[in-house]
C-alpha cells in the first residue's frame, strides 16, 4: 500500500507557523527523498558526499542552528532514507532533484554547502536553473573539476583505474572500506582523531547506500567535466580543503576550482583527509559562520591567495 506524503499549507508557510511538516518530498520524477529542517532565520542548504546520507553534516547544521540559521540536509536519491528508483544518477536529474528540494521548502537567499559530490551537483544546479535563489556557495573537499584523464586533462584518473574501483566496490565493497577508511578519516595525523563510532557511522552509511547508486554516482564523478561550468559561477564562493586529502588532491581540485571560478576565496586546512566534517568539523562551522556573515558587498573580489 502506498503512503500519500502531502502537505496542508506550503512549507514555508507551516515552518513560519511552527508546524513541522512531514520530512518528504515527491521530485518530478517521482523520486521520494527525505530531508531534515531545522531552525529558522537564514537558509543554509547541505549536499553530502556519495555514499553519505543528509546527517552528514549534523554537527555543523546543529552549530548554525544554535547561531540562529536555518539548516537543511536531505538524502540524495538512493541514500538514506530516500527512494532507490535505480537510475537517475546523472548530474542533471541530481540537479533536479535539489530543485524540487528549494522549490518545495520555497528557499530564497539560500547558501548551499556541498561535500565533495555534492559541490559538483551544486556547480550543475546554478548552470541549469541560475542563482536566483542562491546568495553564495561553499565547496569543501569537492570533487571538481575533472576527474577523468583526457588529452588536455592528461594527470586525472585513467579511464581503466576508474573501472577497476567500480568493479571493486561491485565485488569487494566491504574490504574496500576497511582498507581506505584511515585516508578518509586521516587517521596519524596530527589533529584527526576520530572515535571508533564515528568510524562506524561512516563506514555503516556507505555500506547501507543502494550499491547502483554507489556505482553510477562515482562514474558521473568521475566522467563529468565541470571546467566550462565554474568559470559561469556568479555568486560569491568559498572554496574549502585540506592539503592530505586522498580522494581528490588539493592542486588537482581546490586549486583548479579557485582558479576557474570568479569571485573564490580558498581556505585550506593543514592536515586536514576528506571526512572533514567529522576531523575538523568546528573548524568547518567557524568559516561557514564567517562566510555567512560577511556582507556582500565585502565579497567581491575576495580572489587571492590561499588562506590558511
Amino acid at each position: 500500500m502506498s503512503v500519500e506524503r502531502r502537505y496542508l499549507a506550503p512549507c514555508s508557510d507551516r515552518h513560519e507557523q511552527g508546524v513541522t511538516p512531514m520530512p518528504f518530498l515527491e521530485t518530478r520524477t517521482g523520486t521520494t527523498l527525505f530531508y531534515r529542517d531545522w531552525g529558522t532565520g537564514q537558509p543554509v542548504l547541505f549536499c553530502a558526499a556519495a555514499g553519505m546520507d543528509g546527517t552528514e553534516p549534523r554537527g555543523v547544521m546543529a552549530d548554525l542552528v544554535a547561531q540562529g540559521m536555518r539548516a537543511i540536509s536531505y538524502d540524495r536519491r538512493g541514500h538514506g532514507r530516500s527512494d532507490d528508483p535505480g537510475l537517475g544518477y546523472d548530474y542533471d536529474t541530481l540537479a533536479d532533484d535539489l530543485a524540487d528540494v528549494l522549490e518545495h521548502l520555497a528557499l530564497h537567499h539560500v547558501t548551499l554547502v556541498g561535500h565533495s559530490m555534492g559541490g559538483c551537483e551544486i556547480v550543475r544546479y546554478l548552470s541549469r536553473y541560475g542563482s536566483d535563489r542562491v546568495d553564495r556557495i561553499v565547496l569543501v573537499a569537492a570533487t571538481l573539476p575533472f576527474l577523468l584523464a583526457t588529452p588536455d586533462n592528461a594527470d586525472g584518473v585513467p579511464q581503466a583505474a576508474a573501472d577497476a574501483l567500480r568493479d571493486s566496490w561491485h565485488h569487494h565493497q566491504d574490504t574496500w572500506l576497511l582498507d581506505n577508511a584511515d585516508a578518509y578519516l586521516g587517521v596519524g595525523l596530527p589533529g584527526c582523531a576520530v572515535t571508533p563510532l564515528a568510524r562506524d557511522r561512516v563506514l555503516t552509511s556507505i555500506a547501507a547506500t543502494s550499491l547502483q547508486a554507489i556505482l553510477e554516482c562515482n562514474r558521473a564523478v568521475v566522467e563529468t567535466d565541470f571546467r566550462a561550468e565554474l568559470r559561469d559561477i556568479t555568486v560569491p564562493t568559498l572554496i574549502i580543503h585540506g592539503d592530505a586529502d586522498a580522494s581528490i588532491s588539493l592542486e588537482f581540485g581546490a586549486h583548479r576550482q579557485a582558479a576557474l571560478i570568479p569571485n573564490s576565496e580558498l581556505i585550506v586546512y593543514d592536515n586536514a583527509p576528506h571526512g572533514v566534517y567529522l576531523t575538523h568539523g568546528e573548524r568547518l562551522s567557524t568559516d561557514l559562520l564567517t562566510f555567512l556573515t560577511q556582507p556582500a558587498q565585502a565579497l567581491a573580489g575576495t580572489a587571492g591567495p590561499d588562506r590558511k
